[in-house]
């Protein structure tokens, strides 16, 4: 793992900062957005889709009164919907299925989809990608590839080399930090990575060895995050390399008692210690 440099760099600066629906997932979307808006970040991710069996998520169907209410919420707090999570890409893949989902986020003014990658069968990885980024396209979004340690596509270059093979204008390799920096990326990555490839880049930081086995990994990821500079990783080398034209956002799951409304405050007010 690569650990904070002695010397910090000096901050860069950030216009617009995001905040990941993950950060207060029990928070239905309408409410998310004037918690957000509230903290100080002036756009937000949202949920829309199950991460794996189980997990929370919000449906906000075209027409729907969730769907109006929320953006009731964004147009009246002056915030915008930037992306929306979390889909697998696996073996059974359907990229069909999600065509309800993206005319939903789409009307709302979502730009990208967040995915991961899960098959062992590369070349059908690469095609559901490109399908995906093609149906996106058809809803004036992208799609973002983000690499797990426990799945196949498992590091920053894992995604990287995915996103280039599909050769898509729309596909871009996600940097969460979490995942970047514990499956072996350095800052040197992301500022050597071609023009265009990373449009999304997401905020946190963690703190101890990095974990070893996929349950530990899956643990960090969902309960073992802190707020971005209060960890060991090199987040403020990170914000010196931001590609032109990457959306900054900050996820960080509450795993306190500590009200939503308090927990993106501090989330908001962290980030803009090292983003200016």
């Amino acid at each position: 793992m690569e650990t904070r440099e002695e010397t910090i760099p000096a901050k860069t600066s950030v216009s617009s900062l995001g905040v990941a629906h993950f950060s207060a997932i029990d928070v239905e979307p309408a409410k998310f957005v004037s918690m957000a808006a509230a903290a100080g970040f002036s756009s937000v991710g949202l949920r829309l889709h199950p991460a794996f069996p189980g997990a929370p998520y919000y449906e906000l169907p075209v027409g729907s009164d969730a769907a109006r209410d929320v953006k009731v919420r964004l147009d009246g707090e002056g915030i915008s919907l930037y992306d929306i999570e979390f889909v697998v890409i696996g073996p059974d893949f359907d990229p069909a299925a999600l065509t309800s989902m993206l005319a939903g986020a789409s009307a709302l003014g979502a730009r990208r989809l967040s995915v991961c990658g899960d098959d062992p069968d590369r070349g059908r990885l690469v095609a559901n990608f490109v399908a995906l980024c093609d149906l996106a396209a058809a809803f004036g979004m992208g799609v973002d590839l983000e690499n797990m340690g426990w799945r196949t596509v498992a590091s920053f270059q894992d995604s990287l080399s995915i996103v280039q093979d599909a050769e898509r204008n729309n596909g871009g390799a996600l940097v969460d930090a979490l995942h970047f920096f514990r499956n072996g990326g350095r800052t040197k990555d992301v500022s050597s990575a071609p023009q265009g490839m990373i449009r999304s880049i997401q905020l946190c930081d963690a703190r101890g060895p990095a974990p070893i086995t996929a349950d530990q990994m899956v643990s960090e990821a969902r309960t073992g995050r802190f707020a971005p500079g209060l960890g060991a990783l090199p987040i403020a080398s990170l914000m010196q390399v931001l590609p032109t034209g990457a959306a900054v956002s900050v996820e960080v799951p509450i795993h306190t008692s500590q009200a939503p409304e308090e927990h993106l405050r501090r989330l908001h007010d962290a980030a803009r210690a090292l983003t200016g």
